[in-house]
C-alpha cells in the first residue's frame, strides 16, 4: 500500500498565534508533526500551508510543502487543492495529520490509511478508541462516533452515543459488549473524493454538530472507522497543551 500525509499549516490560530512555528525542544512544531508523519509507511510527507514563512521553515528542515490559497474555508478545502498542485491520481490515498499533533501515532496514521484501503466502498476513514470516562463521555468537546458492524460510521455526534435508555452514562461507558468510541481527528481520503468534497453542499447536520464529516455521510457516502485499543497523544490547542508536549519531548531526550 502507498499513501501520502499532507499536514495544513497555517498561521490564523487566535488562541496558539503563530502556532505551526511554536518551539518545541528547538524545532518549530510543524516540523515536529512532519517528522512524526515520516516514521509512518506513506511515500511522502507535504506540508500545505499558506504562510510563506512556514514554507521557508520547512525547506530550512528539508520538508516538503506546497503553498495554497489564504482563504479557504477548511482545511479539507486546503488539501483539496494541494491534492491539484502535486498532481495526484484520484485513485491514491491522503491522510491528513492535523499540524498541532507533534505527538501522532506513526502506526495510528498506517492503520488509518490501512482502513481505507482495505474498505473500497468508503472514500473515507478515520479513527476512534473506546471511552471509559463518564466525563468526557457527556461532554460536548468530545466528539464520539457509533459504526456498523462492519466498521463504517453510523454517525458523528457531540451528544453521549449511543445512549442507554435503561441505566444512563455511567453504564454505558463500562457496558462490555459495546464501549462508546471518541473520535480522533485523522482522515484518510481518496484523492479524488477530496477534490469533490469541496463542491458538496453544506448538510445541516454539520451546522447544528459543527462536525464537518457529517457532510460526508449526508451525502450518501461511507466512513471507515479504525478503533485504536488505547487513547491518542494529546495534540495543541492551548498553552497548556503547549508546555505539556514540550515536557513530554524533553523528558524523552528529544533531539
Amino acid at each position: 500500500m502507498s499513501f501520502h500525509v499532507l499536514v495544513p499549516a497555517r498561521m490564523a490560530s487566535t488562541r496558539l498565534p503563530g502556532k505551526p512555528l511554536l518551539d518545541i525542544a528547538g524545532l518549530p512544531m510543524v516540523v515536529r508533526v512532519a517528522q512524526q508523519a515520516q516514521q509512518s509507511r506513506c511515500c511522502q510527507v507535504v506540508v500545505a500551508t499558506d504562510s510563506p514563512e512556514i514554507a521557508k521553515v520547512c525547506a530550512l528542515h528539508d520538508i516538503a510543502s506546497v503553498m495554497t490559497d489564504i482563504h479557504h474555508p477548511s482545511g479539507s478545502d486546503r488539501l483539496a487543492q494541494a491534492c491539484r498542485v502535486l498532481g495526484l491520481p484520484d485513485d491514491d490515498i491522503v491522510v491528513n495529520v492535523q499540524g498541532d499533533e507533534p505527538l501522532i501515532d506513526p502506526a495510528l496514521i498506517d492503520a488509518c490509511a490501512q482502513m481505507l484501503n482495505t474498505h473500497t466502498d468508503c472514500v473515507v476513514s478515520t479513527a476512534a478508541y473506546p471511552l471509559a470516562n463518564e466525563e468526557e463521555f457527556v461532554s460536548a468537546n468530545v466528539v464520539k462516533v457509533v459504526c456498523d458492524q462492519n466498521g463504517r460510521a453510523l454517525y458523528f455526534s457531540r451528544a453521549p452515543i449511543p445512549h442507554w435508555r435503561d441505566a444512563g452514562a455511567a453504564a454505558m461507558v463500562s457496558y462490555p459488549l459495546q464501549a462508546p468510541l471518541r473520535h480522533l481527528g485523522i482522515y484518510a481520503y481518496r484523492v479524488g473524493f477530496l477534490k469533490r468534497f469541496p463542491q458538496l453542499g453544506v448538510s445541516p447536520l454539520e451546522q447544528i454538530e459543527s462536525l464537518e464529516q457529517l457532510r460526508v455521510l449526508w451525502h450518501g457516502f461511507k466512513i471507515a472507522v479504525y478503533v485504536a485499543q488505547s487513547h491518542a497523544a494529546p495534540g495543541v490547542d492551548t498553552p497548556a497543551d503547549l508546555d505539556r508536549v514540550r515536557q513530554i519531548y524533553l523528558a524523552h531526550g528529544a533531539s
